[in-house]
């Protein structure tokens, strides 16, 4: 889980209807903060407005008191448990309340390559996904081993590689009709709301190979 909603570590808050006129910070931008209003509607903490602040500020604000909760991205969650100042009220919040079910799948980026790089660079194209696919081999069959190379190539450093939990990915060839459903639920919510002027279709951008 790499999404969840924090808390300064004394917060008397136990669900999310509580943060009901609270001060809720997200991350810079319209996904992460219309990401946060419907999760804090759908919820119960009602329609509310959500303060944009950069995630790297996220632990020291809710320390300071600043503000009462954040929706954040790891390693966030696991600077604030290090250093004591902040606790997590519930991760894997994207899937719960825009996807509808706990368990989903939510895919929060993905490795993209353009419709013209893979036209005029086909056999590159297929060394590129070889290669990443290796990588999630790796990652799943030997996290431990995964973890180093956070190190120099990543912000996150020191203990933190230790700590933070792990992306999941998937690959092009592994999506089930299931998965494809719950990538077109969340890219729904964003034409749903208005922020992208017409429905984008998941399906279609995906690589067929």
């Amino acid at each position: 889980m790499l999404e969840e909603f924090l808390l300064p570590k004394d917060s008397p808050v136990r669900t999310m209807a509580e943060l009901k006129g609270k001060r809720v910070a997200s991350g810079p931008g319209i996904q992460n903060v219309t990401l946060a209003k419907t999760m804090l509607e759908k919820a119960g903490a009602g329609l509310m407005s959500v303060t944009e602040l950069p995630i790297g500020q996220h632990v020291a604000s809710l320390a300071a008191g600043q503000i009462d909760a954040a929706y954040t991205l790891e390693p966030t969650g696991t600077i604030g448990r290090l250093n004591g100042t902040t606790r997590m009220l519930e991760a894997g919040v994207v899937a719960h309340y825009i996807l509808g079910d706990p368990l989903a799948p939510w895919h929060g980026g993905s490795a993209s390559l353009t419709t013209e790089f893979i036209r005029k660079y086909p056999a590159e194209t297929k060394k590129y996904i070889a290669a990443y696919a290796k990588g999630i081999e790796l990652v799943r069959s030997k996290p431990d081993e995964a973890r180093q190379f956070m190190k120099g190539y990543t912000a996150i450093e020191s203990a933190l590689t230790a700590e933070v939990p792990l992306a999941s990915y998937m690959l092009y060839n592994e999506f089930k009709a299931s998965d494809i459903a719950y990538f077109q639920k969340f890219y729904d919510l964003f034409s749903d709301k208005g922020i992208f002027e017409k429905r984008v279709v998941v399906e279609p951008m995906l690589f067929k190979g």
